[in-house]
């Protein structure tokens, strides 16, 4: 009984904490899509529901996958699960940019048109440097305390309780780094060769005279 009802907190807490992760995850995609994108309130809604959702799915699912692995493979579950959201919820959160296109400038800054291959590039971009945010914190420190776990007597009796500051002080101290550098692996201001976009952008150019070998765009955050 005692074990069920600690599977059952378990899984209410990760259900819990997934949830409120993706809600704040949902919130900074849409405020820092590319540009002014603009998204109908009830698709926001749904792709809301539709990224957090999948995170709370895949914590639970590799929760219970994990039962009979050692105690790290269960301390890697919410990296897990946030890589899986964030790969759903970026893209759906943006997901107007890729049906409407976003704005694709020359490098004098004017905008030549609007590409939902641009869109695609910028989404992927962002998620890649989500995921390289994520992974330093929530794949090391799990690897840290699981050993200071079963190698140290940090964590023994009386000192259980150091264990919530340790790892939140970890975690901290590595997203001081991990959090710019993620941010700088691709420049805000990306670029894209020109044949790389939409015919209609190509014709656009060459029936101008110009020569543009690429064009930019904002990705986003």
């Amino acid at each position: 009984k005692q074990w069920y009802q600690r599977r059952v907190a378990i899984t209410a807490g990760i259900l819990f904490w997934q949830w409120i992760n993706q809600s704040f995850n949902a919130a900074v995609n849409y405020t820092n899509r590319s540009g002014d994108s603009d998204i109908p309130q009830s698709l926001l809604l749904k792709s809301y529901f539709a990224a957090t959702t999948c995170a709370v799915a895949v914590a639970v699912t590799l929760n219970k996958a994990t039962l009979k692995l050692p105690p790290l493979a269960g301390r890697l579950v919410p990296f897990t699960a946030v890589a899986a959201g964030n790969m759903v919820n970026i893209p759906m959160m943006r997901q107007s940019e890729i049906t409407n296109g976003i704005d694709v400038l020359d490098s004098d800054g004017n905008v030549v048109g609007q590409s939902q291959k641009a869109a695609v590039s910028a989404i992927t971009q962002v998620t890649a440097s989500r995921i390289m945010m994520a992974t330093p914190g929530m794949a090391f420190t799990p690897v840290i305390m699981n050993a200071l776990d079963t190698k140290t007597t940090i964590l023994k009796g009386g000192r259980a309780w150091l264990a919530a500051p340790i790892q939140v002080g970890i975690i901290g101290f590595i997203l001081t780094f991990a959090t710019p550098l993620a941010c700088a692996v691709f420049e805000q201001k990306s670029s894209i060769s020109v044949i790389k976009l939409e015919q209609g952008i190509q014709d656009k150019l060459r029936d101008s005279g110009r020569t543009d070998a690429a064009l930019f765009f904002n990705k986003g955050l």
